[in-house]
């Protein structure tokens, strides 16, 4: 075989080889990443520096609403895949926290956007005010006999 065929032929087989290897994808991460423990960590009748010091400062803070922070978390296996949204709204009244709103309780027996079930299960923060009528508290939030 002369040299400028064979030469040809291992460029052919470079080609179709280099065509079977996939690039490296990054995994796209935004947002407020909030976990078990965090949510575990989050009881109504916090404050709001309390609240900030467990979730990070939230993603979005409406100046017409200043009792309601959002936390938003997205995340994306590469850049042409579907994106995971989970989203946590804290509810204030006055300075401490009164309840919270998530998507992060259906997360068991949710689907992604793909179809696919969510990579980790994060249970939900109590959303009702149960925790905090259970002791009645006194002037400055300590627990009365």
């Amino acid at each position: 075989m002369p040299a400028p065929a064979r030469l040809g032929l291992i460029l052919l087989l470079l080609v179709l080889v280099g065509g079977c290897v996939q690039p490296y994808r990054v995994a796209i991460e935004q947002g407020n990443v909030v976990t078990d423990e965090m949510l575990e960590k989050l009881k109504p009748g916090l404050t709001r520096s309390q609240v900030r010091f467990l979730l990070g400062t939230p993603l979005i803070t409406d100046p017409f609403h200043p009792e309601r922070w959002d936390y938003v978390h997205v995340f994306k296996e590469h850049a042409g895949a579907p994106a995971r949204t989970r989203k946590l709204t804290v509810i204030f009244e006055g300075d401490t926290l009164a309840r919270v709103e998530s998507d992060y309780a259906d997360r068991a027996t949710a689907r992604d956007d793909d179809g696919s079930a969510p990579a980790e299960r994060v249970p939900a923060a109590p959303s009702d005010d149960a925790h905090a009528k259970a002791a009645p508290r006194a002037p400055g939030g300590v627990a009365s006999p």
